[in-house]
């Protein structure tokens, strides 16, 4: 039985990739370590919490000290890292908090793992998961190479380009196995209502303004978050260490685009007059350093390990806004804090 540590695994994509390698994987014992900050959320686990071979660990990937200990304690064969903090807003007001958790949380994993390991590589596996941001800005043309310069534009991507670079330092300083990957805009249920489509989705729903940055124009290429565990599932049993490769979805859309085809559907699925959910569009203040442009190459992913995104656009975001309509309570709770009261009933 492999011990396998995932961090961040309350969060949004981590819960994704914690339920598909504790239901395809029950030879593998999988370690949940989250924090439980805002965006962390036991109830995204709720379906597979008691299974035999998950445990969840509440702790915090700054704490260098509780790092080493559960590392010797568990003797853990790989790490799965996606903790972070994620969101860029938040790293305009809050840069400390992202360099804290992004670089130096990503350095106690490093250092526990390459301790703990002491050089015996055989088996094991450090996978350091990040975002197409790091490389900055497209224009109208190009995409996102694994070998593009790194140019980051926010607090948020320059902490991820920071701990990218690390990784990969300690793969060639110390020879420890790592991959990483950077992936595109993830979209999906169980995402925290900040981000764009699950903020969107809350506010048509109840008549509120829909806040657009600017006049819409920036351009993400948007990756259903089922499809993105998949490929950290392809990556994780058949990547080469040192490697890394771009995760995309081939789903281009502009920020107005995608928020009109949002409102077609929102305004089919509450049985409203087509056109009503669009009224509640609204243009604010653009953000400060927002990129105009990202876009992914991923042919290495499709070519070296013969992964492809499988959900369009239209087809994802008709599930999503599904989901989000049919888990109201989830939704209620995460807007409230009550989610918290979750982990103190199960765990305290």
């Amino acid at each position: 039985m492999k011990n396998i540590l995932i961090t961040g695994g309350a969060g949004f994509i981590g819960s994704h990739v914690i339920r598909r390698f504790v239901n395809k994987y029950p030879d593998y014992k999988i370690y949940n370590l989250d924090k439980l900050t805002y965006a962390g959320n036991l109830e995204n686990l709720t379906d597979i919490e008691k299974a035999e071979n998950y445990e969840f660990i509440k702790g915090d990937i700054v704490d260098s000290k509780f790092i080493d200990k559960l590392f010797a304690e568990k003797k853990f064969d790989a790490v799965i890292h996606l903790a972070a903090e994620s969101h860029v807003d938040r790293s305009i007001t809050d840069p400390m908090a992202f360099i804290n958790t992004n670089i130096i949380g990503t350095v106690n994993l490093l250092n526990a793992a390459k301790n703990i390991w002491k050089d015996n590589y055989e088996g094991k596996l450090f996978y350091h998961i990040s975002t197409d941001e790091v490389y900055g800005s497209l224009g109208k043309e190009g995409l996102f190479l694994e070998t593009t310069a790194y140019d980051p534009k926010s607090p948020y991507s320059a902490s991820k380009a920071s701990s990218d670079h690390l990784v990969r330092a300690y793969h060639n300083t110390y020879k420890l196995p790592v991959v990483i990957t950077n992936c595109s805009n993830n979209y999906g249920p169980n995402q925290f209502p900040e981000k764009l489509i699950p903020l969107s989705i809350n506010n048509i729903k109840n008549n509120k303004p829909i806040p657009i940055y600017g006049k819409g124009e920036n351009i993400r290429d948007w990756l259903y978050v089922e499809d993105h565990a998949s490929a950290i599932d392809t990556v994780f049993h058949n990547g080469n260490a040192g490697e890394t490769y771009n995760i995309g979805g081939k789903n281009e859309w502009k920020n107005i685009d995608l928020i009109k085809v949002l409102c077609k559907v929102m305004d089919r699925q509450l049985g409203r007059k087509e056109g009503d959910s669009e009224k509640l569009i609204t243009f604010v203040k653009d953000r400060a350093g927002h990129d105009m442009r990202y876009a992914i190459n991923c042919s290495k992913i499709e070519n070296e390990l013969g992964w492809q995104p499988s959900v369009q656009f239209e087809e994802g975001i008709d599930k999503t806004v599904r989901w989000y309509l049919d888990n109201e309570e989830w939704l209620k709770n995460i807007i409230s804090g009550d989610y918290e009261k979750y982990y103190r009933k199960q765990y305290s």
